[in-house]
């Protein structure tokens, strides 16, 4: 295999710093917290954009475990849906975190499937509140990412969508060592 094919992934792959409520997709992930009912951070910032009907469904889904995922409309925001998933908070890494945050993408992944999404924006799941090591949490996103993007040619662009310059770099430098494996 080429250095070409094993980075065909790159084309339909970005790394933006923004805000990802802004983003023109498919869907948006949510970093939530087990109620879906609204936090701080990213969770705050997509339930203030996409405005009180999303609280309204969000009662009606029961939470979501860690490492889940669960789906909802977009309502105010750009994109037609919503991706909830809960990451896991960072103890040391001895209860099962990168298991389970790894996870938090395969829930993801499953349900752009299953609705057929055609674009994707992410954030930087535990990487705030939760505090997973940010060079960690990258290297398991991305991943997650290359994984899936090599898998599925249905998904036609997917945008990790940073809070900060730091978590920019962060990604962008692990990416760099990905295109060079």
């Amino acid at each position: 295999m080429s250095q070409a094919d094993k980075c065909a992934w790159m084309l339909r792959f970005k790394i933006l710093i923004g805000d990802i409520t802004k983003e023109k997709v498919s869907a948006i992930v949510n970093a939530a917290n087990e109620s879906l009912l609204g936090g701080g951070g990213v969770d705050g910032a997509i339930h203030r954009a996409a405005g009180p009907g999303l609280l309204a469904e969000c009662r009606t889904l029961g939470g979501c475990s860690t490492g889940a995922a669960k789906i909802t409309h977009g309502y105010k925001l750009p994109a037609k849906y919503i991706i909830h998933t809960v990451g896991p908070v960072w103890h040391g890494g001895s209860q099962g975190e990168d298991e389970l945050l790894k996870r938090c993408y395969e829930s993801v992944f499953d349900l752009v499937e299953e609705y057929e999404l055609t674009s994707l924006a992410l954030p930087a799941i535990s990487c705030g509140a939760y505090g997973y090591p940010l060079d960690r949490a990258a290297s398991i996103a991305l991943g997650a990412i290359r994984a899936f993007l090599e898998r599925n040619e249905s998904l036609e662009r997917l945008h990790v969508v940073c809070f900060t310059d730091e978590v920019y770099q962060e990604y962008w430098e692990i990416m760099q060592d990905m295109a060079t494996e």
